[in-house]
């Protein structure tokens, strides 16, 4: 297959266009810059200039590929709303341009969209409505009535591995700028986890199957606990580890502070069953100890 990948040079999507190539697989990377254009053609990638905002370069993009996988998303939690929306109006356009065909379009989600303490989330629980990035998922249930064969795949809070510039590594920096790695309450609060390698294998796998109008959930494990993670992160740079009451979460972790009060447990048991996906990286702690996180 031509597959479209959005966001191919960042930490999923690099993975993902390896993983494609690996098994076959003829990639076009969609590039905003001539750094991110150069490095994909080093890679051996076909490139589309563009950008999720240039809606016609996108459409083009879309209308020359076998399958799309939309992995991009502006990362800037100072205008986290807009980009939502961007990320909207991305899907949308690009669905415009595989209606009436069965090319497959995989958008990338949130477990956390599903978050709910004390339960198991699946694939078949809504996203919360009240929630910005929900956006996506709303935008891949209109494309859908176009008759488009989308799908979702739901990434966990931790997406780790070598090269992580994630929710992790915000973690690290706020304790070596606090001088301690904390968690709040007594951190029983989990959140699922899956290596970058082993999601690149679920998104080929869930391209290839073609599905339409499936959820897939791509965390490998369920819920480690954030006192665990904490801790970790503690032992890594010979940091204290702490304990802080919840009221003490903006004070500490600033605008991260509900992330790290997120309860999350969640299943791919039926992930696993519909796409014969079997996790085989490092969990999310022995990365942490492992992984060079603090090198």
């Amino acid at each position: 297959m031509r597959v479209l990948v959005t966001g191919a040079t960042g930490f999923v999507g690099s993975a993902i266009v390896e993983e494609l190539q690996a098994a076959g697989h003829q990639v076009l990377g969609l590039a905003r810059s001539a750094e991110a254009a150069s490095l994909l053609r080093q890679r051996g990638v076909e490139v589309q200039h563009g950008s999720l905002t240039e809606l016609s370069q996108l459409q083009a993009a879309c209308a020359s590929a076998d399958g799309v996988i939309h992995t991009a998303f502006i990362h800037d939690f100072s205008r986290f709303r807009e980009n939502c929306e961007i990320d909207r109006q991305a899907i949308l356009a690009m669905g415009q341009a595989l209606a009436g065909s069965t090319r497959p379009l995989l958008i990338t989600s949130g477990t956390g969209l599903v978050a709910a303490t004390g339960s198991l989330a699946v694939e078949s629980d809504p996203a919360g409505h009240h929630l910005p990035r929900v956006a996506s998922e709303q935008a891949a249930a209109a494309v859908a009535e176009l008759g488009v064969a989308v799908s979702v795949v739901r990434l966990p809070p931790s997406v780790h591995g070598r090269g992580d510039h994630g929710f992790v590594p915000i973690l690290i920096e706020l304790a070596r700028t606090q001088g301690q790695a904390a968690c709040l309450g007594d951190g029983s609060n989990r959140w699922p986890a899956v290596h970058r390698l082993d999601a690149a294998r679920l998104f080929r796998l869930a391209l290839e199957r073609g599905a339409t109008a499936a959820c897939y959930h791509a965390n490998a494990e369920e819920g480690v606990a954030f006192a665990g993670i904490a801790t970790a992160i503690a032992e890594g740079l010979q940091l204290p580890f702490t304990h802080l009451p919840p009221e003490q979460g903006e004070t500490y972790f600033g605008w991260f502070a509900h992330f790290a009060a997120l309860d999350n447990p969640t299943s791919s048991q039926l992930t696993r069953q519909l796409l014969g996906w079997q996790p085989q990286q490092p969990g999310l702690l022995d990365d942490l100890r492992h992984g060079g996180y603090f090198a």
